[in-house]
């Protein structure tokens, strides 16, 4: 039903028109290509944009023969939140779609809690997504969201890449992160939600006047003096489009990646390189090395590319890694004081440090701890030992490894399994390096 009465809605591009099935499929057309029957994951909160997301995905999906799936997250920040996540599982379930709510549980930050609770939002969507094989994720940031993005950025002094807001497409380990709205106002998006006679949340957060975002939208004036902060972004995000282009040439001559978790960087083409690119170059190593969310900041950044390109002489550390010249080149691993601590693995997916997933498909039958390596090689089989002759000395400490009581029983980046026995098949045991922000949206399989 709610499929053909989105097809039947006008195809008018008016402030308070309705977003059509036909206009939605041009939007999505901009994510091809698809599998031949794509399983959509849809982020819902209740909320009027996330609402009409789900059902103009669900509108979509059903012409091409796939699936959509919604996805609530109650953040436990508010004693009402697991009443809208029922509401919302109930509109989802009068419209045939499928609905699940993911909590986010363990200790809460007492600051910063807008950050963390985003990080863990992500964590939970993504984890789901991977678990069933869903490979997009669709989310439901619009036009004002980008504008206010714009001036929050702009208000922050922020460079061209920020003032280019959020992207319409992010490539995370396990799905991709699609915003097919962003060109579309929260106000035709109610519009499609009243033409079809669909309720929405309020999200109370969306007052809280001490968030900034929260402070633009009550001061509308500001976003109006910004002279369209979402066509300004738009016009900013055309140009990082084609500086990350460049940055990928660059890094395809200068950079080789070891599935193992660390990287061999040429200096010779930074030197040659317009000064921004380098820039942005090195800092997508030293994310993807150090397994962060954001590259370091840009004063740090520029300190470490000025010395890289004068010649590096002696060893740096910055965004959690090590920077080492080496005959030449640079050898950038993860500094060990910056990694996580061990953590016990089971069934399912293990991701640690933000730069490996371990995955088994039966828990071990005693306690396995994955984390790094660590310095002390005291207790070692030969074998072990020579195995990590392959591996530079700097970058040893931060591989990852399988340890039981008696100590290291695996260490899957040098095939070293010989504490494991024969349960590493019996398990499906498979490790891969698959940072936070990979240089080229994939992880390398290691086993």
């Amino acid at each position: 039903m709610i499929a053909a009465d989105l097809a039947r809605l006008p195809t008018l591009r008016d402030r308070n028109d309705p977003v059509g099935a036909e206009e939605f499929a041009q939007l999505m057309a901009a994510f091809a290509p698809f599998e031949p029957t794509p399983d959509l994951a849809v982020a819902v909160s209740g909320g009027s944009d996330s609402m009409a997301l789900a059902l103009l995905a669900q509108a979509w999906v059903r012409a091409e023969g796939g699936r959509v799936f919604a996805l609530t997250v109650d953040h436990g920040l508010r004693p009402e939140a697991s009443a809208e996540a029922a509401q919302t599982a109930a509109w989802c379930a009068a419209h045939g779609i499928a609905h699940e709510t993911l909590v986010w549980t363990g200790p809460h930050p007492a600051s910063g809690i807008q950050e963390a609770a985003r990080h863990a939002r992500y964590r939970l969507l993504e984890d789901w997504c991977r678990a069933r094989g869903v490979l997009h994720l669709l989310v439901a940031h619009q036009r004002d969201d980008q504008a206010e993005t714009y001036v929050m950025r702009s208000l922050r002094q922020s460079g061209s890449d920020g003032l280019a807001g959020m992207a319409a497409i992010v490539e995370r380990g396990a799905v991709r992160v699609l915003r097919p709205l962003l060109g579309v106002s929260r106000a035709r998006l109610q519009a499609t939600l009243n033409a079809v006679g669909q309720c929405w949340i309020d999200d109370p957060s969306n007052r809280n006047p001490a968030y900034l975002r929260t402070q633009l939208r009550a001061a509308r004036s500001s976003l109006e003096a910004a002279e369209d902060g979402a066509t300004l972004a738009a016009h900013f995000g055309a140009a990082r489009v084609e500086s990350e282009k460049e940055c990928a040439r660059l890094l395809a001559r200068s950079a080789m990646l070891h599935p193992a978790g660390f990287a061999w960087l040429d200096p010779a083409p930074l030197r040659q390189a317009p000064r921004d690119h380098g820039g942005k170059a090195l800092a997508a190593i030293l994310a993807t090395i150090g397994g962060a969310d954001y590259p370091p900041r840009r004063e740090r950044l520029e300190r470490l590319l000025a010395l890289v390109i004068e010649g590096l002489s002696a060893g740096r550390t910055l965004g959690g890694c090590l920077i080492l010249p080496r005959r030449g080149t640079i050898l950038i691993c993860r500094e060990p004081a910056a990694m996580a601590p061990p953590q016990p693995v089971g069934a399912g997916v293990t991701r640690w440090d933000g730069r490996f997933d371990l995955a088994l498909g039966a828990a071990p039958a005693r306690e396995i701890l994955l984390g790094g390596l660590g310095p002390d090689l005291h207790g070692l089989p030969l074998e072990a030992t020579a195995a990590l002759t392959m591996i530079p000395p700097a970058a040893r400490p931060s591989l990852p490894v399988l340890r039981d009581a008696k100590g290291v029983v695996a260490i899957p980046p040098l095939g070293y399994f010989s504490g494991w026995s024969g349960q590493r098949v019996e398990a499906g045991l498979r490790m891969a390096f698959r940072p936070t922000r990979p240089l080229t949206g994939a992880g390398f399989r290691i086993v």
